[in-house]
């Protein structure tokens, strides 16, 4: 029995150098339209984020950097005025009290945000009876429109008809003048933003705590590891990251908190409880004759701050996932 043999002729070096240089064109116009598709689904994105983003950011910067006056906001001729805007906001009293504020405010909140929201989420991860419930109830004062919840905390802080200083009274303590006093404003708004603020903390801390293994914690006891050493060593290493996310947004968040402190103290009695954010309101829009470029100036060292912040977490995140 004998195979057929067929053979196939070889291409010449010239031949397959033609058939090459023929599908050369087709590549290059499938890249081109793969580029063309892939920057036509870019377009939406790139075009709100300029106009969103960008555009406002530029604004911002030009007015802090202009003589604005109620008339050539309007009619747009402003003189250029450099860094002067800048320099009036540095050397004005305001400053130091609303840095010192706006740190105190941020940092304190958020730390008890985030001590109070893992506990919580620590014990809701149980999964005992009624716990879903009781999880939802604790969702309450962030679903709630801010307003109404600065309204009613302003309400229950009043100094005269509010049950804080009923309660107070009832247990014989003196009542104290929480929005009035300059001792104590700032911490009254510290008081609503946590309140307000621990729900997210426990939803996404929650969420972390559901992707960690239960067997971790079978093989920790087993080696004897009691229940603080499980959380040492184990809850919150792995909730490392769920942390970090936490922490960042929740400072980027509280750093520009502004109708919460207004709406219940207005920045008041004096600087006492005036933030960055109260305060670039209140040269721009918070009298007759408004101050926009030192206003913008104010908004200016708030983004800064934010974005300082921001490279930190980058870099952080980086080092871990080195």
């Amino acid at each position: 029995m004998t195979l057929a043999r067929t053979d196939h002729p070889q291409q010449s070096p010239a031949a397959v150098r033609a058939t090459a240089g023929s599908r050369t064109p087709h590549r290059r116009v499938h890249r081109r339209k793969s580029r063309l598709t892939a920057w036509a689904f870019m377009l939406p994105l790139v075009i709100y984020l300029a106009a969103f983003y960008v555009y406002p950011l530029y604004r911002n910067l030009d007015l802090s950097m202009r003589r604005y006056t109620v008339r050539s906001f309007v009619e747009g001729d402003a003189p250029f005025a450099g860094w002067a805007n800048f320099d009036q906001v540095l050397h004005d009293p305001t400053f130091g009290p609303a840095i010192r504020n706006t740190l105190v405010f941020t940092l304190v909140s958020i730390a008890v945000q985030y001590g109070a929201g893992l506990a919580l989420a620590v014990f809701f991860n149980r999964h005992f009876r009624l716990s879903g419930l009781l999880r939802a109830l604790f969702l309450v004062p962030w679903l709630l429109p801010l307003i109404v919840s600065s309204s009613t905390w302003a309400w229950m802080l009043n100094s005269e008809s509010g049950v804080i200083n009923y309660a107070l009274h009832f247990v014989g303590v003196s009542p104290v003048d929480w929005l009035g006093s300059p001792h104590w404003a700032l911490t009254s708004v510290i008081i609503a933003n946590i309140w307000i603020g621990i729900p997210f903390n426990l939803v996404i801390l929650h969420s972390g705590l559901q992707n960690i293994s239960p067997d971790l914690y079978e093989a920790a006891a087993l080696d004897g590891a009691g229940a603080w050493q499980q959380f040492r060593r184990l809850t919150f290493p792995l909730l490392r990251p769920v942390t970090m996310v936490v922490l960042l947004l929740g400072f980027v968040y509280t750093l520009k908190v502004f109708d919460l402190i207004w709406i219940m103290t207005k920045g008041g009695p004096g600087d006492s409880s005036s933030t960055l954010a109260t305060w670039s309101y209140r040269l721009g829009f918070g009298s007759l004759l408004p101050q926009f470029g030192p206003g913008a100036a104010v908004g200016n060292v708030l983004i800064v701050i934010a974005l300082v912040f921001g490279l930190l977490y980058i870099r952080i995140q980086r080092r871990q996932e080195a």
